[in-house]
C-alpha cells in the first residue's frame, strides 16, 4: 500500500507500475497525495513535486500530460483551504483514470476491424489491465475480439530484459483464456518466416508529431521483420501518446536502465562482473515502418505503403 508520493515516484522507477497510461494515472494520484500532506497552500511544494514525477519515467508522455494536468487544475481553481484543494485533486485524479478506461474501450473495438476470424496476433510487451486504466490498448484490441468470438491466438515475445511479455502478459492472457504462446524476443523472425503470424500489435509511451513511436526496446525491430515478410504493424494507443511537441523520434529522450537488470536479472549473475552494458528501456520506430495507429478516434494511417 502506498499512502506517500514519495513512495509512488519509487514504484514508478523502479517499474513496481509501468505501461505509460499506468504511470500517467499513478503519477495522478501520487499529486493528490502530495496535496494532502501540505501544511498550508503551496505552489512551489507542488512544483518540486512535479518535477520529482518529471525525473522519474523520461520518455512516457502519459506522466507529463497528467502531472501537468493535476498542476493546471490545481493552479487554476486556487481552492481556498486544504480540505478543498485535495478534494480537487482527488477528482481530476479520478477523472483521468475513467476517461483511459473510456479510451482503452474505444481502442479495442477500432483496432478488432483489423482482426479477422482465426488470426494470430504477435504482441511485445505488456499493453492490458496491468498497464492501463482499462482492459488495455494492445490487449484491449485482442480482448475485442475474443469477446467478438473471433478466435484468435497470440504470441507474445518474452520482452527483455525484465521480462514483461513472459511475467504479465502471458499471465493476463491465460487468465483471460485467450490461446497464448510464449516466444524469446529473438524467435520473432523465424515464425514470421513460418507464416504464423497474421498482425503485429504494440502499445507506445510516446508518438512525435510525424509518427515516430517511442516503445518497448525490442520493438522497431519486429517493425523491420514485419515489412520484410509483409506482415500489417499496428501501434494501439491513446490520443495522449502523441506528443505534438517534439517534430520526430531523434527528439524522443530514451531513458536508460541500470546495468543490473541485464547483468543480474532477478538475483541471478548472468555476466561477468564489472561488464560495460548498454541498457536503453525504449527504441523507435520510424512511421514508414507502421501500417496504422490504432486510438480511441479511429484508425490513422502510418507510413507504409
Amino acid at each position: 500500500m502506498l499512502d506517500d508520493y514519495q513512495q509512488v515516484v519509487e514504484a514508478i522507477k523502479t517499474l513496481k507500475v509501468r505501461g505509460a497510461p499506468a504511470i500517467g494515472i499513478v503519477a495522478a494520484y501520487g499529486m493528490a497525495m502530495a496535496v494532502c500532506k501540505f501544511e498550508k497552500y503551496d505552489k512551489r511544494f507542488i512544483d518540486v513535486v512535479a518535477e520529482k514525477f518529471y525525473s522519474s519515467r523520461p520518455t512516457a508522455v502519459n506522466l507529463f500530460l497528467a502531472v501537468d494536468r493535476m498542476k493546471t487544475k490545481l493552479f487554476s481553481e486556487t481552492p481556498q483551504n486544504i480540505e478543498s484543494a485535495a478534494k480537487l485533486m482527488w477528482h481530476e485524479a479520478s477523472s483521468i483514470h475513467n476517461e483511459d478506461q473510456q479510451m482503452c474501450e474505444s481502442i479495442g473495438k477500432n483496432g478488432a476491424e483489423l482482426i479477422s476470424v482465426g488470426d494470430t496476433i504477435l504482441t511485445h510487451c505488456n499493453t492490458g489491465a496491468l498497464a492501463t486504466g482499462g482492459i488495455g490498448t494492445a490487449l484491449g484490441v485482442i480482448y475485442t475480439c475474443r469477446d467478438q468470438g473471433k478466435k484468435n491466438r497470440i504470441f507474445a515475445g518474452e520482452t527483455r530484459p525484465v521480462l514483461q511479455g513472459a511475467r504479465l502478459t502471458a499471465w493476463e492472457l491465460k487468465q483471460e483464456g485467450i490461446p497464448v504462446t510464449l516466444i524469446c524476443d529473438n524467435m520473432a523472425g523465424m515464425i514470421m518466416k513460418q507464416g504464423r503470424i497474421n498482425h503485429v500489435i504494440v502499445g507506445a509511451d510516446r508518438i512525435a508529431a510525424n509518427g515516430d513511436t517511442a516503445n518497448k526496446i525490442g520493438t522497431y525491430p519486429l517493425a523491420v521483420l514485419a515489412i520484410h515478410h509483409n506482415i500489417p504493424f499496428y501501434v494501439a494507443a491513446p490520443s495522449t501518446s502523441f506528443d505534438n511537441s517534439i517534430k520526430t523520434g531523434a527528439e524522443i529522450k530514451i531513458e536508460e536502465r541500470p546495468a543490473s537488470e541485464i547483468t543480474n536479472g532477478f538475483g541471478n549473475v548472468i555476466a561477468p562482473e564489472d561488464i560495460e552494458v548498454y541498457s536503453p528501456a525504449f527504441d523507435i520506430t520510424p512511421r514508414e515502418l507502421i501500417s496504422f495507429f490504432i486510438t480511441e478516434n479511429g484508425i490513422l494511417p502510418g507510413g507504409r505503403s
